[in-house]
């Protein structure tokens, strides 16, 4: 279908054929993930050289590069994929709503954040932010937040998951060693959700993580839900809570008009923060 291209005869760097450049974007957006071996088979072309066009599309950014394969920056990540991967899913769309979540958090509160590659975006987005006092199940957001913003960092302990540098345990911390547990409360909660819909409320993949988060939410006077537009209308295993229990659900795009109806009649403000190439 294509020409074949060497580009070590040549002695010129390569370049991915425009042709070949816009039906492999479109067959891999089409496709959501992919495999080297699939494509080679599509597009009748070494494997070789479909590994070299996939490194030139995810330089491009027009794809993610995955072992064996690559997937479509448009698609939803599997439960699976790993951290690093799913850092650049939907980009743009995080930093937006990270900012726009950013306003809600006051100078001098107490704020929850639990991990997550939205909420990650929003610790970078409060650089400007003083006095605040974070308590976080996030291994990453520590070292995202100068020391300029908070005056007190507390990570919540538990369970290490290294895949995702978080921690699942209780919502509880220990003021010295054997000490009983205590009580904690803040002033915002802002949690990254994994799905959204009017059945299920907010819900993830881990059942442990779900019962976190929920116990957050207790414990916090308001509760902001960040979620991007590709989380709508899903389910996943666990619920978190319904709609109802959040007072903010910050997202890049107006949810569909049955879920965006079912959000603010459960009295939760909807704040839409549309991604731009210049966030």
């Amino acid at each position: 279908m294509f020409a074949s291209e060497n580009p070590e005869e040549s002695g010129s760097p390569r370049r991915l054929p425009a042709g070949r450049k816009a039906d492999l974007a479109k067959y891999i957006s089409d496709a959501g993930e992919v495999t080297v071996a699939e494509l080679a088979e599509r597009f009748d072309v070494s494997t070789d050289t479909i590994r070299r066009d996939l490194d030139r599309l995810d330089a491009d950014g027009l794809v993610l590069r995955t072992h064996g394969g690559a997937v479509s920056l448009t698609s939803v990540p599997r439960v699976d994929t790993g951290l690093d991967l799913r850092l650049r899913f939907h980009a743009l769309a995080k930093d937006s709503i990270a900012a726009a979540a950013a306003r809600l958090v006051d100078d001098n509160s107490v704020i929850m954040i639990n991990a997550g590659t939205t909420t990650l975006a929003l610790a970078r987005q409060l650089s400007e932010h003083r006095g605040l006092t974070v308590a976080t199940n996030s291994l990453l957001i520590p070292g995202e937040m100068s020391p300029d913003v908070y005056r007190g960092m507390y990570v919540f302990g538990g369970s290490v998951h290294p895949s995702d540098q978080k921690t699942i345990g209780a919502v509880s911390f220990q003021a010295s060693s054997g000490a009983i547990e205590m009580d904690v409360q803040c002033d915002l909660v802002l949690l990254g959700v994994g799905a959204v819909s009017i059945e299920a409320g907010y819900s993830t993949s881990n059942l442990e993580e779900a019962a976190m988060m929920g116990e957050m939410m207790e414990r916090a006077s308001r509760v902001a839900i960040l979620a991007d537009s590709s989380k709508f209308g899903r389910r996943l295993f666990a619920q978190i809570s319904e709609l109802g229990r959040a007072d903010y659900f910050v997202t890049d795009a107006e949810p569909p008009e049955e879920l965006g109806n079912a959000l603010r009649g459960a009295g939760v403000q909807v704040i839409v923060s549309p991604a731009t190439a210049q966030q």
